[in-house]
């Protein structure tokens, strides 16, 4: 994000839309928001132990600090680490376990050359058991998502990248909106099987005493 100057000479920070506001002390922090897509599913792999052969399809990224949306395809993997790798905090969900090992036989493991924050495992520590993206949306965002993995895979094979990169962006953005929203009233709501509607700490939240938000609020101010 860019600071402007105002008529009385303060700085103050551009106003994009939707985009969570950054004290002007933090202005160069840089949340880089995740996610991709592949090529196989896990039946065509041998398992979920094979995630490293699901073949990068294409990745999205959204840059605070660019206040944009950049599209990543397979040839394009080492120019998307580089982003992830310049951040000053990467969010995803479920990215330690998935899209970092998704990429590792295009640019290497990440894990430990990003600074990441994974919703998907700060959610399993509090609660025990893991949730989807699509749950946490609906009950908490009333917004569901469009379609699914498998979906997104029939598209690749049938070359509409199109499609592939239009699911892979509203997931992006479902994503950033359920961090922020943990970020700034520090829960998060779940739907159960009976449809009942929980509430589970957003441990990032700026109110939260914890390592995870730390990490957070460092980026974040």
């Amino acid at each position: 994000m860019v600071a402007k100057a105002d008529p009385a000479g303060r700085r103050r920070q551009a106003n994009v839309p939707g985009q969570l506001q950054i004290p002007a002390e933090a202005e160069q922090a840089d949340i880089v928001y995740f996610d991709l897509e592949t090529q196989k599913l896990f039946e065509d792999v041998g398992g979920t132990r094979n995630v490293a052969a699901l073949g990068l399809a294409l990745a999205v990224t959204y840059s605070t600090r660019l206040g944009a949306f950049r599209t990543f395809h397979e040839q394009d993997a080492e120019a998307l680490a580089r982003q992830l790798q310049e951040a000053s905090l990467v969010v995803g969900f479920n990215i330690l376990n998935f899209d970092y090992r998704v990429l590792e036989p295009y640019v290497g493991p990440l894990a430990g050359r990003t600074r990441s924050l994974d919703m998907l495992s700060e959610i399993q520590k509090v609660l025990g058991f893991r949730l989807k993206l699509e749950t946490l949306a609906r009950a908490t965002l009333q917004a569901g998502k469009s379609a699914d993995g498998v979906q997104s895979v029939r598209w690749f094979r049938e070359g509409r990248l199109d499609l592939v990169e239009a699911y892979c962006r509203q997931d992006v953005e479902i994503t950033r909106q359920l961090f922020e929203f943990g970020y700034h009233h520090g829960v998060l709501y779940y739907l159960d099987r009976q449809g009942n509607r929980h509430s589970v700490p957003a441990t990032w939240g700026r109110q939260q005493q914890n390592p995870a938000s730390g990490v957070a609020r460092l980026a974040l101010g």
